[in-house]
């Protein structure tokens, strides 16, 4: 089945893949190749999803899902931040 898999980076990445009936997002992420292209991905920290809706690694896909892998948000304060 054809799936799609995407990482949300400053210059977001697109892969379409061909997995086999069944496969997890994880089997999903591994066989598109993504992970040479990003190797500052880390799945152990990082939240995936499939259109848009958080799901775990072991997730089953179906024909025509969009893997998404999401960056972690990280929020820095500058001078002109309060806290009040």
């Amino acid at each position: 089945m054809k799936v799609a898999v995407v990482y949300a980076a400053a210059q977001p990445l697109l892969l379409s893949c061909q997995v086999a009936d069944g496969s997890s997002v994880a089997q999903a992420i591994e066989q598109s190749g993504l992970l040479r292209f990003c190797p500052e991905i880390d799945l152990k920290k990082q939240k995936v999803g499939v259109f848009g809706k958080l799901v775990k690694l072991d997730s089953p896909l179906k024909e025509g899902d969009r893997v998404e892998i999401y960056q972690r948000i990280t929020r820095v304060l500058d001078d002109d931040d309060d806290d009040d």
